[in-house]
């Protein structure tokens, strides 16, 4: 049930039996699966989750402790739904969509009390409406009535809720307007409001989903230029611990070209989150130059609060995701991580006494998984436009043990992975993206976007560093057992080569103001400067010029600047014809 309009009195009718952590049994309770209940003397938040007989089970998204038998339980008779509507953007929310900067209003304190609840959105604040439609005009689900300047750089587009009929404008209006005044009015007696409810366990209706096309640019070199991820694609982040997955999808929230960003910080360490909100609004986003909270919103349920919510934070947030989605933006999802999420599902599953899968957790976790991924996509929207969800889920295996079920269940369906290894974290190597490990099923439909966009040849350079990064790793057993100088002068140089790759180019920056950042063009330019090196090197190798002579070059370290130079354009020109004219020399 959206908080926005719960019921002021409800009748008592069920009673608690007994209490199991968050799960509750009541008796008496007349209700259907997925009501949204409160339970106890305080009125805490729950959902029905399981109906036996006269029997009741709920989880409880509030800390349960002092509840007990005896107790009221009251049903609303709602599912479990979010407030959409403009406000979202901008705002940090827990797991259930109650805006935490309101709570720590209402409260005094950054501590809350239980039972403390607040409907997602500003009900009372006015917002401009400017109407696109007119009297006469018929309207469907899924149009566009009217826009509304949500923050500085998204403006929020009213639509017709896809559970009504549509039908002829009658009545419409403009100007200064709450979130449940009526804007729009309909022959058959529908009204529009600025404000929409939606289940959260139930996707919004789209039209076709379709192949995508075009990539999320990230920023990133080692995503963008070996794994691309399309906009309204799949991708999983698993790493240990220490690995770097939430400084990722931090960039990735940060710097990838998306419209609308949907973070959602699901069982996480509290600072963590706490350096996201301190960090956004600071941040200017590099499409409009504006704050990244302008287009981002929150969902903070970390690892301290009650581990139900922690279930229901991931379709909070991909609901949310798909109302923006259905205004024609591309949205981003970052879930971090669903290893906690699938967590807080073997922990209600254990205590409902299911029968437990693989190392406990419930036989329906690969099916859950499917279920929230499969919102992801790029649609033919109902109202013909086209929007798109791309969903990036961080995984937490224990150990690192990719073999563990939620790593394994997450590779079978999504199709970018990005696997980090403890290895190259510790070596002090980021992103620490595994590139022999890594792959992307996107790559043969995103290259003729890369092709038009950034350069002709960019399939062929890129495969040149896989083949080149692949060579190394297969020399690298052998320079373990007999040394680098064992091996031919073509060898050692290829070495010398992967070396600068590794180190200039897939190597990057998170915290320098320019190379957190880098655009495709330069991501292209670097690699090309890199293999201007190759094509040189080994032309005055095979001139006769010793190994050692082309690998002390003084332009060649040179290659690690590029990154971090602000003018890469001419900084690259400059290095290119150094090495040429330097190599050429040799010979």
């Amino acid at each position: 049930m959206s908080q926005a309009e719960q019921t002021e009195t409800v009748d008592e009718d069920g009673v608690i039996e007994s209490v199991s952590g968050p799960v509750v049994t009541a008796t008496d309770l007349d209700a259907r699966m997925n009501d949204v209940v409160y339970v106890g003397d305080e009125g805490l938040m729950g959902e029905v989750i399981e109906i036996e007989g006269n029997l009741t089970t709920i989880q409880v998204y509030e800390e349960t402790s002092g509840v007990g038998p005896g107790e009221p339980v009251e049903n609303t008779g709602e599912p479990l739904s979010v407030d959409l509507g403009p406000g979202m953007l901008d705002s940090i929310y827990d797991g259930v969509q109650r805006p935490l900067d309101v709570l720590e209003d209402k409260m005094g304190t950054a501590f809350l009390d239980r039972g403390v609840d607040a409907p997602g959105i500003d009900l009372e604040k006015e917002w401009e409406f400017e109407p696109e439609v007119a009297e006469g005009d018929v309207v469907e689900p899924g149009d566009i009535v009217g826009v509304v300047p949500e923050t500085v750089t998204i403006e929020h587009k009213v639509m017709v809720p896809p559970d009504y009929e549509g039908g002829e404008v009658t009545s419409v209006e403009s100007g200064e307007f709450s979130v449940e005044e009526t804007i729009v009015e309909l022959d058959n007696g529908e009204e529009i409001q600025m404000h929409q409810e939606w289940p959260v366990r139930e996707a919004r209706p789209a039209g076709d989903k379709e192949t995508p096309t075009e990539p999320l640019v990230t920023g990133q070199r080692v995503q963008d230029g070996l794994f691309p991820l399309a906009k309204g694609g799949t991708a999983a982040i698993p790493g240990p611990f220490g690995s770097g997955k939430t400084v990722t999808q931090q960039q990735l929230a940060k710097w990838s070209d998306a419209d609308i960003v949907v973070y959602i910080g699901c069982g996480e360490r509290g600072n963590e989150m706490t350096e996201v909100i301190e960090d956004f609004p600071e941040l200017p986003d590099p499409q409009t130059g504006n704050p990244l909270m302008a287009r981002t919103c929150l969902i903070a349920n970390t690892s301290n609060m009650p581990v139900a919510a922690r279930e229901s934070c991931i379709y909070t947030g991909i609901t949310i995701a798909e109302y923006y989605r259905d205004m024609g933006y591309d949205v981003a999802l970052m879930a971090d991580s669903t290893s906690r999420w699938a967590e807080a599902m073997r922990e209600i599953s254990s205590r409902l006494e299911e029968m437990p899968g693989e190392e406990g957790y419930p036989a329906y976790l690969a099916a859950s998984l499917s279920e929230f991924y499969e919102r992801a996509g790029k649609f033919q929207l109902i109202n013909g436009d086209e929007g798109s969800i791309s969903v990036v889920g961080a995984v937490s295996p224990p150990g690192g043990d990719f073999s563990e079920p939620v790593t394994q269940n997450t590779l079978r369906i999504v199709k970018t992975f990005w696997a980090l290894d403890a290895d190259l974290a510790e070596r002090r190597h980021f992103p620490s993206i595994d590139w022999n490990e890594s792959y992307s099923l996107y790559k043969d439909q995103l290259d003729p976007w890369w092709e038009d966009n950034i350069a002709g040849d960019w399939s062929d350079v890129r495969q040149w560093a896989v083949d080149v990064l692949d060579e190394e790793d297969e020399l690298q057993e052998i320079v373990q057992l007999v040394g680098k100088d064992a091996l031919p002068e073509d060898q050692q140089l290829t070495l010398e080569i992967a070396r600068y790759l590794r180190e200039a180019w897939l190597q990057q920056n998170a915290l320098h103001d320019v190379d957190t950042y880098c655009e495709p063009e330069k991501t292209y330019r670097m690699l090309t400067a890199i293999k201007t090196f190759n094509d040189e090197a080994f032309e005055a190798l095979e001139a006769g010029v010793p190994v050692d002579e082309i690998q002390n070059v003084d332009a060649a370290p040179r290659l690690n600047r590029m990154g971090t130079a602000e003018e890469w354009n001419e900084f690259i020109d400059e290095i290119e014809d150094d090495l040429k004219e330097q190599l050429r020399a040799l010979y």
